[in-house]
Formats: C-alpha cells, structure tokens, sequence
C-alpha cells in the first residue's frame, strides 16, 4: 500500500506569520493537533502542534497572539511522498516518534498529511498494519529497544 492511498489530500495550513490563536483555531475547526506551516509558495517551512502553543506560548505567559513562527518546530520535520510505501512511512513515525507526517512533492509543497487514524482505518484488514501501529503507539520499553538492537 503507498501513501497515496490513505493520506488526507490538501490540509489546512498556516504561514509563519499566523498567529497561534488562528493556529489553535483551525486544530479546532479541523479537529486536528498538527497543522502544517508553509510559505507563500505552499512549501512546507515547519508544524505547529497543540503542545507547540501550550508550551512555547501559554506557558511562558504569551498571548494568543504570538506568531506562528515563535512556537512551530522546524529543522528536520519528517516527510513522505505521497509513492512511499506505508512501511516507509510507518518506519519515519517509529524513529521520529511522530503520529503525524505530512506529505510533500518534490519542490517540497504540502500535498497531504498521514495519521496514526488514517493507517487505523486499515488496520484491521492487516493484521501486520495493526502489528506496526501499536509498536508506533506505544512507549518502547528497555528490553523493546535491546531487542530491536540485537535483531538482525
């Protein structure tokens, strides 16, 4: 199975100059805890999560009327192409620790976003897509990450 055929085409984004406020408005009227952040030209610049704002706003005291900018992670953000396979997928959720990825083309423009809910809804006609999901959604333990080291 590819991305393609599970992401969520077109998600809403905010600019760098958003503020967090209207950052926090569209997790809420998309139901969402992850908006993209893009530039001008719809190129992927960064994230912003519920936790970005609760944290790096709320937190040090800010109104909701910081910008985006000040709050979003951004270096290396995990993507895909909408042509990886869903275990290549799976594999970046895994090592980055993310339940979000969002999906770029070439020229790096937002074209999509995958969830932990999207690759449920398929999950249970896989029973090795459901396998990998709960190995995504829960903490490794010690002996979880000795073993993984020690498979060959």
């Amino acid at each position: 199975m590819r991305v393609q055929d599970i992401m969520t085409r077109d998600p809403a984004s905010v600019s760098p100059d958003s503020s967090a406020r209207e950052a926090a408005q569209v997790m809420l009227r998309e139901e969402v805890g992850l908006v993209p952040v893009v530039d001008g030209g719809n190129r992927l610049v960064g994230v912003v999560t519920d936790r970005d704002i609760a944290i790096r706003c709320v937190a040090e005291g800010k109104d909701g009327s910081c910008s985006v900018r000040d709050v979003m992670s951004t270096g290396d953000i995990a993507t895909c192409k909408e042509s990886d396979e869903l275990d290549s997928l799976m594999d970046a959720m895994r090592s980055e620790k993310v339940r979000r990825i969002p999906i770029v083309d070439n020229r790096n423009k937002l074209i999509g976003i995958v969830s932990m809910a999207d690759i449920a809804v398929e999950a249970p006609h896989d029973p090795e897509l459901a396998h990998a999901l709960e190995k995504i959604s829960k903490p490794a333990s010690w002996l979880d990450r000795l073993s993984d080291f020690f498979r060959w």
